[in-house]
């Protein structure tokens, strides 16, 4: 027998197996390090997304409490203080329809303001928004409008996300690399009912609107929060023709 010969087969079948179980030992290495790698960019991202959020909610306060300064001083400028002295009889047609407020500038205008203090002006925003949508005509300026209004109101955890249905959220998603001056009828449909059905009954129950068809001079109203609304705007780079609604 020569166990010489032996000895080296023995020894080399040795290396192998124990090369093999390195070989298993780095693999699994690899695989958990990619795992834990993966998990840890996942929450690192997910960090900085509710940071995101945090900033935008913290500056969104932050304008709104300026907002509602600036109404409760007439005398100063800004978009809640202006005094639209509208007739008590034009304020009652108001009351007639929902439709009829929104007809009306002075009412769009109230109804907003309003809306505002009960933080849930993203409905209105994006109804205002549609409605400049539907005007466009040059193909570029309407696929740069939708995707505004698509990253604004549209996709998950917007600034100003409205309150849609995961199928016409969907719908729309799927058309917004090629959109339609009709691609945004479904949804703006859905908030026109929303707040028809909810905002404008208390809208009509409020001291805004009570005053104005008493022929009353409009007190500050006390805010509100009933939703979430971010007024920050994302949309700097988007050309100044599309941002007069953002």
């Amino acid at each position: 027998m020569n166990y010489p010969s032996l000895l080296f087969r023995e020894t080399m079948g040795t290396s192998l197996i124990f090369l093999s179980q390195l070989n298993m030992c780095e693999s699994k290495e690899k695989t958990f390090f990619k795992l834990m790698h993966g998990s840890a960019k996942e929450e690192a991202s997910k960090d900085a997304k509710i940071r995101a959020k945090e900033k935008r909610n913290r500056l969104s306060l932050l304008l709104q409490k300026a907002e509602f300064h600036e109404e409760s001083h007439p005398s100063r400028s800004g978009p809640l203080a202006r005094d639209t002295r509208v007739r008590p009889e034009e304020a009652v047609r108001w009351g007639e329809s929902f439709e009829k407020l929104l007809s009306h500038e002075d009412g769009l205008e109230t109804f907003t303001r309003f809306l505002k203090t009960e933080f849930s002006e993203e409905n209105i925003e994006f109804w205002k928004a549609c409605e400049d949508f539907k005007k466009s005509k040059d193909p570029q300026q309407i696929l740069f409008k939708a995707q505004a209004i698509y990253e604004k109101f549209i996709q998950t955890d917007a600034p100003q996300e409205v309150n849609l249905d995961f199928h016409t959220k969907e719908l729309i998603a799927q058309s917004i690399t090629q959109p339609t001056l009709h691609s945004f009828d479904a949804a703006q449909s859905r908030v026109y009912q929303l707040m028809e059905q909810d905002s404008y009954k208390r809208f009509l129950k409020s001291d805004i609107y009570v005053h104005l068809i008493e022929g009353r001079p409009q007190r500050p109203t006390n805010l509100r929060r009933r939703s979430r609304s971010f007024t920050y705007n994302e949309f700097q780079d988007v050309k100044s023709d599309v941002a007069i609604w953002l």
